[in-house]
């Protein structure tokens, strides 16, 4: 609706300051035609609005102009107390004043909102941890945090999974992403996306000079981009599983992201028959925790890399 737009774009220019007009068109997902229609009908509202040309210009509002927005719709007011679970805010130091905002926000509502947003504070948590996951350990984030919001370069050694040594990198920030209870930190190495655990980093230092990213990228974008690199990673390895139907619940609770897609189900009335996806053939002995509930059926080298661990388990017991 143009009533939403309008107020959009207010609380851009307030925020922000001075965004150009392409830039409030793709966020609002409409042409700079509708953008420069809808500034003429602010000013025409009395709201000081004006457009400055050049090429570092754009659209702003008169210096010291604000508006108290009381224009919250019932859904909207419900969005704000849909609560993430205390760690995520606590790893950033934030946890207090999670709550201080939103009672000041709940004070700030209108008095027909409250009953619903107060409501869904109450009966709706989002909680990024994976069940049957262990811990991620702890992570000190002050120094990261500090970097991604003073826009500084950044110095850090650095583990990679699987390795012991330590490697010195110095960064460009992007932002700090909370992934299913992981912390990592989205930066460029050498004008190259990548990323970084956060619990991983042993030091972190701020650098002199400021952040050097590149032109035009931002966190939203450059971590969608990471994440599809590893989820859609090819996985080469193909197995082909039967599961008692019994256990088969558990089973792709705890295997669902290594089941092919689409998931295709077959097998009797007894067993289920699976098709999974693995990275490489040591990774196919985790199947080993369900025990007789799982037989793989194929490939041949599987099934003997899954005899030969066992056998060893056996001989260390035996």
């Amino acid at each position: 609706m143009k009533s939403d737009r309008l107020l959009s774009i207010l609380l851009l220019l307030q925020t922000r300051g001075r965004v150009t007009a392409v830039e409030l068109a793709e966020r609002l997902e409409v042409s700079t035609r509708t953008i420069y229609r809808d500034v003429e009908s602010l000013s025409a509202a009395g709201v000081p609005v004006y457009a400055e040309r050049g090429r570092h210009g754009g659209i702003t509002l008169l210096p010291g102009f604000r508006t108290d927005v009381t224009g919250l719709t019932s859904d909207e007011a419900r969005a704000l107390f849909v609560l993430v679970a205390q760690s995520t805010h606590a790893a950033l130091g934030l946890d207090s004043a999670l709550g201080s905002a939103l009672r000041k926000v709940m004070a700030a509502l209108p008095a027909a909102h409250r009953p619903a947003a107060e409501l869904t504070s109450r009966r709706i948590l989002v909680d990024p941890g994976r069940w049957w996951s262990h811990p991620a350990p702890e992570a000190d984030l002050a120094v990261l945090q500090t970097a991604v919001l003073t826009d500084r370069r950044l110095r850090i050694r650095y583990r990679h999974g699987g390795q012991t040594a330590l490697n010195d990198y110095t960064v460009d920030p992007y932002g700090l992403v909370a992934k299913a209870g992981v912390w990592y930190l989205v930066a460029d190495r050498d004008g190259t996306a990548r990323l970084f655990r956060a619990d991983r980093v042993a030091a972190a230092s701020l650098d002199d000079a400021p952040v050097r990213r590149r032109p035009g990228a931002e966190l939203k974008e450059v971590w969608e981009e990471l994440r599809r690199g590893i989820e859609e990673r090819p996985m080469p390895l193909r197995v082909r599983a039967r599961v008692r139907r019994t256990g088969l619940d558990r089973f792709l609770r705890i295997v669902g992201s290594l089941v092919a897609q689409p998931q295709e189900i077959g097998g009797d009335a007894e067993w289920a028959e699976v098709d999974l996806a693995y990275p490489q053939l040591a990774a196919t002995r985790h199947l080993l925790q369900f025990g007789a509930e799982v037989e793989v059926l194929e490939p041949p080298e599987v099934r003997a890399e899954l005899a030969a661990a066992a056998a060893s388990v056996t001989a260390l017991y035996g």
